[in-house]
């Protein structure tokens, strides 16, 4: 399936830091879009590359990566699908943007974290490491995934009560099963992000 560049809202801040070489592709939570991450990824990306990309599903006009069953009930057949197509659509945007694909790493929050995790299962190729903020396990992959090599941050929220922090341990779990590198890290909050996420974020980007 050919995915076009202009398929995807998407939003592009080159390097700022000449010795950072990699780029963060940051995926939104629900209802956010393309620019919704920058400015969280201002404060930890030390002036790494920024891609910022929509989301293409929609629920009740609110941009999402992939569609949802119900409530906490994902649709994994959509998240196979979407992330087909996200996959697809990263291995020509190097040439539109100049980034290195091989130093790309998915920072997601909530949907958009999902959508990283996914990602690293489905499509390992793809990104170099991840940055999961309040995600849930997005689906069984099979067969399993070699993630040897892959370095995962994973932040779960000790008060979250949408994407429970007993979710987001046990995906960390599967991911060190498959042979990524896991941080798995409680915060005190809820789903939403604190400074506590900024500080561990950032702290480890400057060793990936």
């Amino acid at each position: 399936m050919e995915v076009s560049l202009s398929s995807f809202n998407r939003i592009f801040r080159p390097v700022s830091n000449p010795e950072i070489d990699w780029t963060l592709l940051l995926l939104h939570g629900t209802g956010g879009d393309e620019t919704s991450l920058l400015e969280f990824g201002d404060m930890v990306g030390n002036g790494a590359a920024m891609l910022g990309v929509r989301g293409r599903s929609d629920e009740e006009g609110y941009p999402r990566f992939f569609r949802r069953l119900s409530e906490g009930v994902l649709d994994e057949e959509d998240i196979q699908i979407k992330a087909q197509e996200l996959a697809d659509w990263l291995q020509l945007t190097p040439r539109d943007n100049g980034y290195d694909p091989n130093r790309l790493i998915g920072m997601g929050y909530s949907n958009g974290a999902n959508m990283a995790g996914a990602m690293l299962m489905l499509h390992p190729k793809t990104l170099a490491g991840g940055v999961l903020l309040r995600p849930m396990v997005p689906l069984q992959p099979i067969p399993a995934p070699d993630l040897t090599g892959k370095k995962v941050l994973i932040l779960a929220g000790e008060q979250d009560h949408i994407s429970p922090m007993q979710g987001a341990v046990q995906f960390g779990h599967m991911l060190a099963d498959y042979g990524a590198s896991v941080t798995t890290r409680i915060v005190n909050a809820g789903h939403g992000l604190t400074q506590d996420d900024v500080d561990q974020v950032r702290d480890f980007l400057l060793e990936f």
